[in-house]
């Protein structure tokens, strides 16, 4: 969905503690750095600096007119940021709207027509259509069946040598993951919300990643000090 200025009706179809020993899992959830709530009732994470997110805009900088496509749902701050740098935005409620075709739980993500439905909803844009995406952390939640086709299906709707930005956990072997709200504050940060927590599709390691990105031109890690990995990826 293309979002032209002020955020409005925007997702497509209307889609939008104490401590704890142990590993998190659903029914022990990461401990909250920050216990504070925002008005959405997500778990407010706080600001965190961004090499990621720094590397590509630097990619985008001095040029205006690009399209943008956001897969974490509508937020007026990101909506903001980009339009003002002279982009077009364009966003998806990815987890939102894999939750109305999988189910909360995510189950049957091999079935093919399911997949094929998930892929018109989320992904129904021309070939080479985006000159970039904020991926975010939704790819951990695909199971491989899922996460194979929705990764072609973004080699085919981003133009060449254009730039996707993804996070991944890299715990490896966690039972259950935070999912987040990223805002773009500037270039080189975001504020994290947490929205809650979901059992993860898979987890993966950086030999696993250059292998799901493997028709890609390249990938570039970041890991970071909260545990995401931050990855770019060339188309």
């Amino acid at each position: 969905m293309l979002l032209p200025g002020p955020l409005k009706n925007i997702l497509r179809g209307g889609r939008a503690g104490p401590v704890r020993n142990g590993p998190p899992t659903a029914a022990n959830p990461p401990r909250e750095a920050y216990p504070l709530r925002n008005a959405g009732g997500e778990t407010v994470v706080g600001t965190r600096q961004s090499r990621g997110l720094d590397q590509f805009f630097s990619y985008i900088r001095g040029q205006s007119g690009l399209t943008i496509l956001d897969l974490g749902g509508a937020t007026q701050q990101n909506v903001n940021f980009i339009t003002n740098l002279g982009h077009r935005l364009y966003s998806e409620d990815f987890l939102q709207i894999l939750n109305e075709t999988f189910g909360v739980d995510g189950a049957d993500q091999s079935n093919p027509g399911r997949i094929d439905y998930f892929l018109r909803q989320a992904l129904d844009y021309p070939e080479g259509h985006f000159d970039g995406v904020l991926v975010w952390d939704v790819l951990e939640y695909l199971t491989p069946a899922l996460l194979a086709a929705v990764v072609e299906r973004l080699h085919v709707i981003v133009r060449p040598k254009s730039y996707l930005l993804a996070f991944f956990h890299s715990d490896d072997k966690l039972e259950a993951v935070p999912f987040y709200t990223f805002r773009i504050q500037d270039v080189t940060s975001l504020q994290v919300a947490q929205q809650g927590i979901r059992r993860p599709g898979q987890l993966f390691n950086n030999r696993s990643l250059e292998k799901l990105f493997c028709r890609f031109e390249s990938v570039k890690f970041f890991l970071t000090k909260d545990r995401l990995r931050e990855v770019i990826i060339k188309v």
